[in-house]
């Protein structure tokens, strides 16, 4: 029979399938930077159209309660939303987002879309990441064209890392990468059988055995080899919850915060589209924006100190429906929320040209009206958190967005 081992690796990359995509690399040396700042940079991806009304309620817009009958947010009673300003509550799902947006850690921007305009997930999730103003077939994303556009010093190059069965758009590009492959199932990968496909690709491919060797230093990073161990729990503890939001984001953390380690990432959470029995109160979406506030929390946990130089950009390719459809759900829509949180972030408020939600002012008569262009979000989080220069921000990161002007003031 086959040695189980021999599956876990292969030439063409470190690659292996996961709960979450997640995507790392390592941008720039400390010196590369003014100051004695060190900044990181993880965007997270919600997959499938979060509902940004039901995320960041509007309960302070007259027309929100009756527009959005049964699945509106309360600001009385049980799970009632967490307040932010005189328009604007937080699900109550997310209390860990709410203790930072009061420590002025974390900013909410609301209305918010990218120049997609139908309400395709995969077309929409293609012009998230390319950054193009339009949906094209493109092979590149994003956060790779900025990767050339930040000021460097001696490290030209700089790799890529890559955990998950792909690549995602806004990642793939020129830039170098390196994939990883974690234990599958549980069955481990000896020392030995390591030690023999190490001597085997240094004899046949020294590039391979490179690629191998480092790969080996990620998955021991990964699975924190060197962290001390912490007490084991009793026999019949029940799991941690939201672990498949946690484990990802510990995983980054600890990449991320590591004094050689990437400094920009990509995390991916699937299970968005919430088409039916949406529960934003009780229910299944406010389980999965309790995960995602989980991960918020064991980001800050273990980035450790690095948290102060830290931003954590969440994003979706749109939002949903203004109104409930028949079956307690929302259908896809198009103005949604997005939010920055992290050390680095100048928060403690919620960006929102606020459109409201009469009938004369949904979009299309069924949707939150776009009012800011995410990628004037994002253009101002890269200039100012990464120093990528203004030009290579309209001309090469996100092309014909010269109208997307860079917002101001979002980092600390």
């Amino acid at each position: 029979m086959p040695c189980p081992d021999h599956a876990l690796l292969s030439r063409r990359g470190f690659l292996t399938a996961s709960s979450a995509s997640l995507a790392l690399w390592s941008l720039l040396p400390k010196a590369a930077l003014a100051g004695t700042r060190d900044p990181r940079l993880l965007v997270v991806i919600l997959r499938g159209g979060l509902d940004g009304l039901a995320t960041v309620a509007p309960v302070g817009d007259p027309d929100y309660a009756a527009l959005r009958g049964e699945i509106a947010l309360s600001t009385t009673g049980e799970g009632a939303a967490l307040p932010l300003d005189n328009l604007f509550a937080l699900n109550a799902a997310m209390p860990n987002l709410h203790r930072l947006y009061g420590a002025k850690q974390a900013l909410l921007a609301h209305a918010v879309h990218t120049p997609y305009r139908e309400r395709s997930h995969f077309d929409g999730q293609d012009v998230l990441e390319s950054g193009l103003a339009s949906f094209t077939r493109n092979d590149d994303g994003w956060l790779n064209r900025a990767l050339a556009g930040v000021p460097h010093a001696g490290k030209a190059n700089p790799k890529g890392l890559v955990i998950g069965p792909i690549v995602p758009l806004v990642l793939r590009g020129k830039a170098e990468t390196l994939s990883w492959i974690p234990k599958v199932a549980g069955v481990p990968l000896r020392e030995s059988t390591v030690a023999r496909l190490h001597d085997l690709y240094a004899h046949t491919d020294p590039a391979l055995a490179r690629a191998f060797a480092q790969g080996m230093d990620i998955a021991r990073v990964a699975e924190g080899e060197n962290q001390p161990a912490g007490p084991k729990p009793p026999p019949g503890t029940p799991p941690l919850p939201h672990r498949d939001f946690v484990v990802p984001a510990e995983a980054a953390a600890r990449f991320m915060s590591t004094p050689d380690g990437p400094r920009v990432g990509v995390l991916s959470y699937n299970g968005w589209d919430t088409h039916a029995n949406e529960g934003p109160a009780k229910g299944q979406l406010a389980n999965r924006l309790a995960g995602l506030d989980a991960a918020i929390a064991a980001l800050e946990s273990g980035m450790g100190g690095a948290w102060k130089d830290t931003i954590v950009l969440i994003v979706t390719e749109f939002g949903r429906t203004a109104r409930v459809n028949g079956t307690s759900g929302t259908d896809h829509g198009m103005a949604t929320v997005a939010i920055a949180v992290g050390g680095a972030v100048a928060g403690g408020r919620v960006l929102a040209d606020w459109p409201g939600l009469k009938q004369q002012a949904l979009y299309e008569g069924r949707d939150l009206k776009p009012t800011m262009d995410l990628r004037a979000l994002a253009k101002g989080l890269l200039r100012d958190h990464l120093g990528v220069p203004p030009g290579a921000l309209d001309q090469a990161v996100f092309p014909s967005s010269t109208g997307a002007k860079p917002l101001d003031g979002l980092v600390a």
